[in-house]
């Protein structure tokens, strides 16, 4: 069983500009989040993650949660809309999917299935980019898990962290 968090950061902690990841993104990070994405039986995001990240196109079913009634990705095929919990959504996505589930959703469902202890690993990378909205504390968010190791890729660092 494998359940992976992956979020991306600039070196401030933003998580977005103008609510988009890929303004504190960089060519490293997409590269590893792209080839990350294709080693994995489901994707799940959030309704929040869907309304404003592009998810018209994914190599592998992906599952939003949201409470709403209208699928933000209806372009996607393989996208499936959920209401339920973070936790739920694990659950019948591994029954119905397999056991390596891919969280990309925003940092308060990753939160949520930390603290419930969902989340077997966390793959975070911090880029250079400063200046964007909704920073967050992604050292305090790595010291939840009790291992991590590091490397860095054309100014990127990745870290994978673990308990």
């Amino acid at each position: 069983m494998s359940i992976v968090a992956t979020l991306v950061v600039g070196s401030d902690g933003s998580t977005s500009k103008e609510s988009r990841s890929a303004g504190v993104s960089s060519a490293a990070d997409r590269q590893v989040f792209l080839q990350r994405r294709r080693e994995v039986d489901c994707i799940i995001i959030g309704g929040n993650t869907a309304r404003h990240e592009p998810y018209n196109r994914t190599p592998v079913p992906l599952v939003v949660i949201s409470r709403s009634l209208v699928n933000p990705v209806q372009g996607n095929h393989l996208a499936l809309l959920w209401n339920c919990s973070p936790s739920e959504a694990v659950k019948k996505a591994q029954k119905q999917f397999g056991t390596k589930i891919l969280i990309e959703g925003g940092i308060s469902m990753i939160n949520e299935l930390i603290d419930h202890g969902v989340i077997d690993q966390l793959e975070l990378s911090v880029t250079p980019a400063s200046g964007g909205d909704e920073r967050i504390d992604w050292k305090g968010l790595l010291g939840k898990f009790a291992h991590s190791t590091s490397r860095e890729v054309e100014g990127t660092t990745f870290y994978s962290a673990h308990n």
